[in-house]
C-alpha cells in the first residue's frame, strides 16, 4: 500500500470563543519577506507565518473569483508571532 501524500496543515475551524484577528491591508515594509510556515494550497484560504526586518506577521491570502485577496496581521516581535500562528492554526482566533 502506497501512502498518500503529504500535502501541509489546515487551519482549523473556528472553536467558540475565538478571538477575532485584526486584518490589514500588506504593508510593503520589505523588499523581501521569508514564508516560515504555511498551510495547505488545497483549500481557498492560505495562511503564512512570514518574517522580514526582524519582526514576523501572519498573511491570509483568499483564493476569490476576482483574483487574490492578500490581507496580513500587525508586525509583531517573532514570539508574539509565533502565538497567533498558533491560535489561528488551532481555531482559537480567526
Amino acid at each position: 500500500m502506497i501512502p498518500e501524500p503529504y500535502h501541509g496543515i489546515h487551519a482549523a475551524i473556528a472553536q467558540a470563543g475565538a478571538v477575532m484577528v485584526r486584518w490589514l491591508e500588506p504593508q510593503r515594509r520589505c523588499a523581501r519577506v521569508r514564508v516560515r510556515e504555511h498551510t495547505c494550497e488545497c483549500r481557498a484560504r492560505i495562511y503564512e507565518l512570514c518574517q522580514a526586518g526582524g519582526l514576523s506577521f501572519v498573511r491570509r491570502t483568499d483564493r476569490t473569483p476576482k483574483g487574490p485577496q492578500v490581507m496580513e496581521t500587525e508586525w509583531l516581535p517573532a514570539a508574539r508571532a509565533r502565538e497567533l500562528w498558533h491560535k489561528i492554526i488551532t481555531g482559537h482566533a480567526v
